[in-house]
Formats: C-alpha cells, sequence, structure tokens
C-alpha cells in the first residue's frame, strides 16, 4: 500500500494503526517533499513525480505483486494521478474531492480562485480513464471538503467502485468510523487477486 497523506500531515502517526488493522498488507509511508523529516518544497508535480518514484520502488525493489494505492484529502489528487498513469491493484481514497479548484470554488465564491490557484489536482478529469477498483469514504459532515466533491469524482470513475459513506464523520475525524477500518480490510481481501 503506497500511502498518500492529507495537508500538513506527518505520516509516522499511521505506523501504530496500519500494523494492527491490516495486518497482512505492507505499507509504505512517506512525508511529502517539506513535511515531516522530508527536504524540498512541495508543489502537484513535485508530488506526483515522487509518486511515480515510489511506485517504481514498490515494484522493482520491494518486489510488489499487488499495489494499492491510498489517498486522503490532499493525497487524493497524488493517488489518483499515480492510478491514471500506472496500473495498481486498486484505489482508497478517504475524503477526497474532484478539484482543488472545484473546492476553493464552494468555500470562496467570489474570488477568481481559477486563477488564483497554482495546484488545481483535477482529479475528476483523469478518473474517467482510470480502470482500478475505488474504495471510496466520504465523511458525511466533512467540513473541509464538502461531500458533494467527492460524489463527483466517484460517479466520474471508471472502475468499480464503492461509496461509503461515514456516519457521524468529519474531515479528520474518518479513522474513528467504525466501519473504516473494516471496509479497507473487505476491499484489500476483494481485489488481492488483482496483480497491478
Amino acid at each position: 500500500m503506497l500511502y498518500f497523506g492529507g495537508n500538513a500531515e506527518e505520516v509516522s502517526w499511521m505506523l501504530a494503526r496500519v500494523g494492527s488493522k491490516t495486518p497482512a498488507t505492507g505499507w509504505l509511508l512517506v512525508d511529502y517533499r517539506g513535511y515531516g523529516s522530508s527536504a524540498g518544497k512541495p508543489s502537484e508535480t513535485a508530488l506526483v513525480a515522487d509518486a511515480l518514484q515510489w511506485y517504481h520502488h514498490a515494484k522493482q525493489e520491494l518486489g510488489a505483486l499487488h499495489l494499492f494505492v491510498f489517498g486522503r484529502s490532499l493525497g487524493s489528487g497524488v493517488a489518483v494521478q499515480l492510478a491514471a498513469a500506472r496500473p495498481v491493484s486498486g484505489v482508497i481514497l478517504v475524503t477526497p474531492f474532484d478539484s482543488l479548484t472545484n473546492v476553493a470554488r464552494h468555500h470562496y465564491p467570489y474570488l477568481p480562485v481559477r486563477w488564483m490557484l497554482r495546484h488545481p489536482f483535477d482529479s475528476v478529469e483523469r478518473a474517467p480513464m482510470i480502470d482500478a477498483p475505488l474504495l471510496c469514504l466520504a465523511a458525511e459532515h466533512d467540513e473541509v471538503i464538502p461531500m458533494v466533491h467527492a460524489k463527483r469524482l466517484f460517479d466520474a470513475w471508471k472502475g468499480a467502485k464503492r461509496w461509503v459513506a461515514l456516519r457521524d464523520a468529519g474531515h479528520n475525524s474518518t479513522d474513528d468510523a467504525p466501519e473504516f477500518w473494516e471496509r479497507i480490510r473487505d476491499f484489500l481481501e476483494n481485489n488481492i487477486a488483482q496483480p497491478a
């Protein structure tokens, strides 16, 4: 599992979670450039280029036969671009968006966000090209990325897909929903027969 975290997320907190919640799955958790202990400056181009390198590392150096990508919030944009560029066994997106431009328009309807936003992460444009199975976990009470943006991405997805609305969950409390890890384990088990 290649993990792409959210904005300002330092990924080491996931270490305790993934071992107990998905014991049969190996995870590659990497901080983005400029996050945690990683040097450099993040940008859409840089994060996607790094994702492609980590994909190559997982396949060539680690010998991964089944490669899944997991994108949370901002990381959903990275995961979608990777899945559009390389074959994967499945994609798990948590609180994803159709595009950052559309999310910014939602929050700032009177600003010319299209011209102001340097990193648009237009996931909905790539979704119709992706055959990989999708598990979309959306928070019913997402105050950062309203659920309508996740639904637009989900509706545009080409491959097999499963929608899960996490009841009573907010943008940063998805993992506390009782069905969160259960749905992820089910998705992995159901798609493990599909080598990437």
